[in-house]
Order: C-alpha cells, then structure tokens, then sequence
C-alpha cells in the first residue's frame, strides 16, 4: 500500500490534529505523545469535520464537534452515542521529519 507524506511532525502538536487531503479522502491526522493516528475526517453521524473537535490523551479518542459523539483514535469505532457506525482508520507513520499515511 502507497504512503503519502501529509505534513512534517512540527506541524501538528502533541494533543493536536490536523484535516489533510490523502489520494482524494479528507483524513484527520492526530498526535497524542509518540502516537499518530488517522481516520476518516467526517463523523459517521453527521459528517461533521472531526478535526474541529477535542481530543481525549487519555481515552485515545477525538470528539465530534456537531453531537459530541467520541471515536476511537486506534480502531475509529464510536465511543458513544448518537454515532453508531465506525469512521475509517489508517496506518500512520513517521520518517524523519515526514509524517506518512498508509492508503488503501
């Protein structure tokens, strides 16, 4: 599968997240320590932009802005309601200076 460089890791914060286009999809890229992440950026509830909400450090997961519905950061399953349906997850990773992620 194709890696695509999203952003340098300057320019996403610890806590952080940021909307980037990959290969056509709208993807939200967060870090959280020496964690990346990155799901779909439309909540499965709403299609609200889940960059424009808070991300939860501790429970690892990032909240719609629209409805407050939290979706896991690792497995992009919804961690309540009113969200039922999964966003997409994918891989992340850093090279360098260069954060990539993996597409389909």
């Amino acid at each position: 599968m194709p890696e695509i460089r999203v952003s340098s890791i300057s320019e996403i914060a610890d806590g952080a997240s940021l909307r980037v286009d990959v290969d056509g999809m709208r993807v939200v890229v967060v870090h959280i320590g020496d964690n990346w992440y990155a799901l779909g950026d439309r909540c499965s509830h709403a299609e609200a932009s889940l960059s424009e909400g808070q991300i939860d450090s501790e429970a690892c997961a990032i909240e719609c802005p629209k409805h407050g519905a939290m979706f896991s950061l690792v497995s992009g399953e919804p961690a309540s309601l009113p969200a039922t349906r999964p966003v997409p997850t994918y891989g992340v990773r850093v090279d360098g200076d260069d954060v990539l992620v993996v597409v389909p």
